[in-house]
């Protein structure tokens, strides 16, 4: 049976206190965790709204801690939430690590320590030599071996710029211990072509952005909600977004009419990689092959003789432009 990903709504990565510099304590190369003031945060965006909270997130600078750290954080903010009467509150626990072995180890402590869920972040290490199947291998390795649901946290940013496609995204959401993904880009498109897709089951896996500035779009297009930042100072309001969003389209006529428009969406973002990837090239190639105007060989030096790889490069794009071509028809 499935693993369930985390509840939909808005979450917060939030940020790890350290011991200010008056504290007895202090040590200017590591100082030690403040988990006071870290449970006293947790307990207020508990208490604004906040649907759950992401431990150990880039936020929460988890490459600088101790895997003991790690650990002691997690099970810090789980007790306090509990004495408060939060009882099972949602707590994601980032792992961020390039191995197997030692990714799994984390998700088991995550576990131990109380968390709920593991954020496993792409691994960039070896970004000049990784493959699309190299990285489907290495989550589907540690989401095999992990006592956790596990999410796949693509943020391009500090992964090196290693890329997972949404084709890829939708492979890893077969896997029956991966429950969603958390996406710190900008790419619109990305977000509607997985939390909009077909081939997945959305009951079972969710689509997070990790940017507030994204959230209704990605929401119109499917998303489950945000991982954002600004809500760690404003969760009032971030969740008040959300919730508008939720009483204004998620019922009746609406709900359908949405459904709809994310499927025409769907359609057309598939598409509009053709354009993304070929530019004026592909729009030529397109034009002369499905309207049968123009020469797609016609464009001016340097833009002559059409998509590099003729017929065989087209027929990467065919199923999209043929899904294309049947919506069109259909109107």
């Amino acid at each position: 049976m499935p693993s369930s990903p985390p509840p939909r709504g808005i979450y917060v990565p939030v940020p790890t206190f350290f011991a200010s510099s008056s504290s007895s304590s202090y040590d200017p190369t590591s100082p030690p965790l403040d988990l006071s003031t870290q449970s006293a945060h947790s307990l207020h965006l508990a208490k604004s709204g906040i649907r759950g909270l992401v431990l150990l997130g880039s936020t929460g600078e988890a490459v600088h801690l101790t895997n003991a750290e790690r650990k002691e954080l997690i099970s810090g903010v789980r007790k306090s939430l509990e004495d408060a009467g939060f009882k099972d509150y949602p707590l994601i626990a980032g792992t961020a690590s390039q191995g197997v072995g030692e990714t799994v180890q984390l998700l088991k402590e995550a576990k131990e320590a109380g968390a709920g869920w593991g954020l496993c972040l792409v691994p960039g290490y070896f970004a000049g030599n990784v493959s699309q199947d190299g990285l489907i291998q290495w989550f589907k390795a540690v989401a095999d071996q992990s006592p956790l649901p596990v999410m796949v946290y693509h943020y391009p940013g500090v992964s090196n710029n290693v890329a997972l496609p949404p084709t890829t995204m939708e492979t890893l959401a077969a896997h029956p211990n991966i429950v969603g993904c958390k996406l710190s880009h900008g790419a619109i498109d990305d977000h509607a072509l997985i939390a909009s897709s077909p081939n997945i089951d959305h009951a079972n896996f969710a689509t997070y952005t990790g940017l507030g500035q994204q959230l209704l779009p990605v929401l119109v297009v499917g998303g489950a909600g945000a991982i954002d930042g600004l809500a760690s100072m404003f969760p009032k309001t971030v969740v008040r977004l959300y919730e508008m969003y939720k009483g204004a389209f998620e019922g009746g006529e609406v709900k359908a009419s949405l459904e709809e428009m994310r499927k025409v969406q769907y359609t057309i973002s598939r598409g509009e990689k053709l354009v993304a990837r070929w530019g004026t090239i592909g729009i030529k190639e397109g034009v002369s092959r499905v309207l049968s105007m123009g020469d797609r060989d016609g464009g001016r030096m340097p833009l002559s003789g059409g998509i590099p790889g003729g017929d065989k490069e087209w027929e990467n794009w065919r199923p999209a432009i043929e899904a294309l071509q049947e919506m069109e028809k259909s109107l």
